[in-house]
């Protein structure tokens, strides 16, 4: 067996991974009941899948721009998935889409009165 067959059955194990991945985070966005929880669904699977995508056309492909391009879109999606799923939280967390009910622990319950002073505009003096 030549290292090419190798490396194209890891890249489709990865493509199939990744792609399954994927497919039960659009599932879970339909499935879970509230914000928190479909948050994490778009997070989290969402960003191992297109890794595992990534990883499997960086292995079928093999040239220095396409793996370069794809290492490029993977840092990209790391660094802005996490801090996109944070802010999406922070700013529906003062609404009634949140079920305070399945959270272990909620450290924005005793600045809840401060983030909603913040929302609403001053009136003028």
């Amino acid at each position: 067996m030549s290292l090419d067959v190798v490396f194209d059955v890891a890249a489709s194990v990865c493509l199939i991974a990744g792609a399954l991945l994927s497919l039960a985070a659009g599932v879970a966005l339909v499935r879970f009941p509230d914000l928190l929880t479909r948050m994490h669904a778009a997070a989290k699977p969402q960003v191992l899948g297109l890794l595992l995508v990534l990883v499997g056309c960086a292995l079928r492909l093999r040239t220095g721009v396409d793996i370069t391009t794809l290492v490029l879109v993977g840092a990209f999606s790391l660094a802005t998935a996490p801090v996109a799923a944070h802010m999406v939280g922070r700013a529906a967390y003062p609404h009634e889409d949140i079920r305070t009910d399945l959270l272990v622990t909620d450290e924005l319950a005793a600045h809840l009165d401060r983030i909603a002073d913040e929302r609403e505009p001053s009136a003028p003096a």
